[in-house]
């Protein structure tokens, strides 16, 4: 008997740990160094991104903005970075077209004022991999997560991954924004170019800027891949929106730029265009406070509002 209540007592500390690990599970998740010396900085991350072959898309500096717009920052340093891997793109492309989505994939590297660390805060693999349709034990999403791991690593040696102080909400939505567009007429270029002049046109008077492009099928076609007519991923930032946010959420740059799709596969005439919405930023980093749920649901609504106009 004294065996058997100690099998179960066994059994109930494991299942208390394996609960414990799910709600420690977040969508986002944050590495942080000690950096009183301030010899980390965005461009030596950059460097260690790029040496773990990563392609940078954007590093800007969130602090100039800020300070030009609000005359007030909460940070020695707020960038947001957005970074991608050519062979991951490649090798899943074709089957999962929808990791636009997170390719490229937004970083916030941020440090407080009067801290002495440097954190940086980005998507989580298994968070990517469920969002954008594919297995979490997709090979090139566990290899895509290690050179994450790496990158940071060599950038931040005595880093650590950190325990945030909140558990996701888990809220029942649909987390991603998609609509679809028919070709105008019979060449899909000029179609594609007026779409495309359209929306960039809508960005600026919404308060939205263009943070990054990325071509993803320049890489394709140059690794004769012929999937799609064209597959282009724009990174859109509300500085706004991440001022806001940032305040109590500065790892919310881990969705900040936005990256929105918008490709066409050979073939077919339907222009597909996706991001993930403002309802995932306030699931995954629980955001409760008014502010920043007013400014985000005011961005979800401009998007949209582009979105509709330019499907006229």
């Amino acid at each position: 008997m004294k065996l058997m209540a100690k099998f179960f007592a066994v059994v109930m500390l494991l299942t208390a740990g394996l609960m414990a690990a799910d709600a420690a599970k977040h969508d986002v998740r944050v590495f942080v160094s000690d950096n009183a010396d301030k010899k980390i900085t965005p461009a030596t991350i950059e460097e260690a991104f790029k040496g773990a072959g990563f392609i940078i898309a954007a590093n800007n500096n969130m602090n100039a903005p800020f300070m030009r717009d609000f005359n007030e920052t909460s940070f020695d340093v707020y960038n947001l970075a957005v970074v991608y891997r050519k062979d991951t793109a490649l090798a899943l492309a074709e089957q999962y077209p929808e990791i636009g989505l997170f390719t490229p994939m937004s970083m916030s590297i941020y440090t407080k004022k009067g801290d002495n660390t440097i954190s940086v805060s980005s998507i989580a693999p298994h968070a990517m991999a469920r969002i954008m349709g594919v297995p979490e034990d997709n090979e090139h999403i566990i290899a895509y997560g290690k050179k994450v791991e790496e990158a940071l690593k060599a950038a931040m040696p005595n880093g650590k991954f950190i325990t945030l102080p909140y558990e996701m909400k888990n809220e029942k939505h649909d987390f991603i924004t998609r609509v679809a567009f028919e070709q105008d007429g019979d060449d899909w270029e000029e179609s594609k170019d007026n779409y495309q002049m359209g929306f960039e046109g809508e960005l600026a008077p919404h308060g939205f800027v263009m943070a990054g492009f990325t071509d993803l099928n320049y890489d394709f076609e140059e690794n004769d891949k012929e999937w799609f007519y064209f597959y282009d991923v724009y990174s859109i930032c509300k500085i706004a929106v991440i001022y806001e946010v940032a305040k109590l959420h500065p790892e919310a740059g881990a969705f900040a730029p936005c990256s929105a799709y918008m490709y066409q596969k050979r073939g077919e005439k339907t222009i597909h265009v996706a991001f993930p919405n403002v309802h995932k930023w306030i699931d995954a980093l629980n955001i409760t406070d008014k502010p920043s749920i007013d400014v985000l649901l005011d961005a979800q609504s401009r998007f949209e509002k582009i979105l509709a106009t330019i499907k006229k």
